[in-house]
This record gives structure tokens, C-alpha cells and sequence, in this order.
């Protein structure tokens, strides 16, 4: 099947004999799924089952169908337009593989990007414009950074960065002793930030990286649970001493089937 034939069954589902509830579906109802396929497909990527891939990719591309058949019905573009949007979009963005352009590193290439982002309208008050403030404040605070570095608002190398980290820790300590809940919320979410900007040094997407520590404490969590109950035995029952062993027992099992 192609693309033509997922669009077909998208049509016949919002047809007058269609199923009711894709009938009944809008673009503000849609939202919640929208965003929980795009984290199902992040999690098939992190665990790196090409099967599973596939099958995540589907759904978030059945997703933006969906959209594309409502707005259709409302008459403002269907599926076409927006593949055609995107191809000459692309196409513009990347003139030195379409056009004459010569970019020869990818700082030149991500300054020319921005440029046609202006070109195109955006970004027109401010290099910061374009980060939706509905992505996750880890990302976001990643992708504000990266652009503001862009322009050379950065520090010159890491060890600055953990200066500033230090420097934020000692005022979260300082906020802490005075017991100010407001303060240490401020500090709290200052140390965050230039965690972020850490991650950024490193190459890291520091959203990809707490994501996939997440997965690795639930896995380990899960294996202190098991053993607790082989033993007969509650978590909530146990030392943290005891506790300890099962966790070291699950980083070592971890650390054998990654070799």
C-alpha cells in the first residue's frame, strides 16, 4: 500500500458510513493523541527495535492524516498541499545541495537557515522565536540555548559552564538555609539550565538523555521488585541496605548484556 491508499481509508472512516468515532473526531480532541504516538515512537527509537519503529512511525503518520482529512472537509487543504508545502520548503532551505549555494561547515549551514527562516517571516522579532512553549522544558530549554549560541551568547568553554553550575549550587544551598520556597524553586530551576547548557557542551540532547535514565530506573526499580517478591517480601517492608543489593544486582545485569 501507499501513501494514496492510507488517505483512501481515512476518507471511508470520516464517510457517512464510516466508524462514529473517527466521525466524530476534531483537531482539539485529536491533540492528546497526536502526542502520545509521537512518545511511543521516541521510545521504540530509544529501544531500537526496528519493528516497533515501523509500527509507531504508522500511527504518527496516521495522525497527521487524520488532520489533513478534517482540514480538508473544512475546505483549507488536504494531505497534497502540505507534502507540497514541505518538498518546496526543503528545497529552499537547502540551496547548496539544490541550488549554487557553497556552505562548507555546519555553522555556515545553520546561519543560512536561519536567514531563510526570516525570508520565509519567522524569527522576525527575536532568534528565539520559532521554540514552541508547549514542548517539555527540558527540550525547550535545550533548543532556546542552541539558539542563542547561534549569535555567541555562550561561554567560551566547559569549565566556565561548571563554574556557573557551582556558583548556582551554593545559591540553592544559600536558598535552602533560609528555607524560602520560592528561592529555591528559582535556584532549583537555574541549576536545571545550565545542566542543560552542560548537555549542549557534550553534544547530548539532555531530553534523549533523562528520557532514557528513566527507562534504565524503572528497569532496575522492576528488578528490586521481582526479587523482593521471589523472597516473599514488600520493597516497603526492606532496608535501604537491602534494597542496595537487588539495585547493584540490577546494574551489574545491565552492564553484562550491553557487553
Amino acid at each position: 500500500m501507499a501513501i494514496d491508499d492510507l488517505i483512501r481509508i481515512m476518507e471511508a472512516l470520516r464517510g457517512p458510513q464510516g466508524c462514529p468515532w473517527d466521525r466524530e473526531q476534531s483537531r482539539d480532541s485529536l491533540k492528546p493523541f497526536l502526542v502520545e504516538e509521537l512518545y511511543e515512537l521516541l521510545e521504540a527509537l530509544d529501544e531500537g527495535d526496528p519493528d516497533k519503529v515501523r509500527e509507531e512511525l504508522g500511527d504518527l503518520l496516521f495522525q497527521i492524516v487524520f488532520h489533513c482529512q478534517i482540514s480538508k472537509e473544512m475546505g483549507q487543504f488536504d494531505m497534497n498541499d502540505v507534502i507540497d508545502t514541505i518538498s518546496k520548503k526543503m528545497i529552499s532551505r537547502h540551496a547548496h545541495v539544490f541550488g549554487n549555494d557553497k556552505l562548507e561547515t555546519t555553522e555556515e549551514l545553520l546561519k543560512r537557515w536561519d536567514e531563510h527562516k526570516k525570508q520565509e517571516g519567522k524569527n522576525r522579532d527575536s532568534v528565539l522565536e520559532g521554540v514552541p512553549g508547549t514542548l517539555p522544558a527540558l527540550l525547550r530549554a535545550h533548543r532556546l540555548q542552541d539558539k542563542a549560541s547561534r549569535v555567541g551568547f555562550d561561554w567560551a568553554k566547559i569549565e566556565d559552564v561548571f563554574k556557573k553550575l557551582d556558583e548556582e549550587l551554593s545559591e540553592f544551598r544559600q536558598a535552602l538555609d533560609k528555607k524560602e520556597p520560592e528561592a529555591i524553586e528559582e535556584e532549583l530551576g537555574d541549576i536545571f539550565f545550565v545542566l542543560v547548557r552542560v548537555s549542549n557542551f557534550v553534544g547530548v540532547n539532555p531530553e534523549d538523555a533523562l528520557r532514557k535514565t528513566i527507562s534504565k530506573f524503572i528497569h532496575r526499580f522492576r528488578h528490586m521488585e521481582m526479587r523482593a517478591s521471589e523472597r516473599g517480601r514488600k520493597l516497603s517492608d526492606m532496608t535501604l541496605e537491602e534494597m542496595d543489593i537487588f539495585w547493584e544486582e540490577a546494574k551489574k545485569e545491565s552492564r553484562n548484556s550491553d557487553s
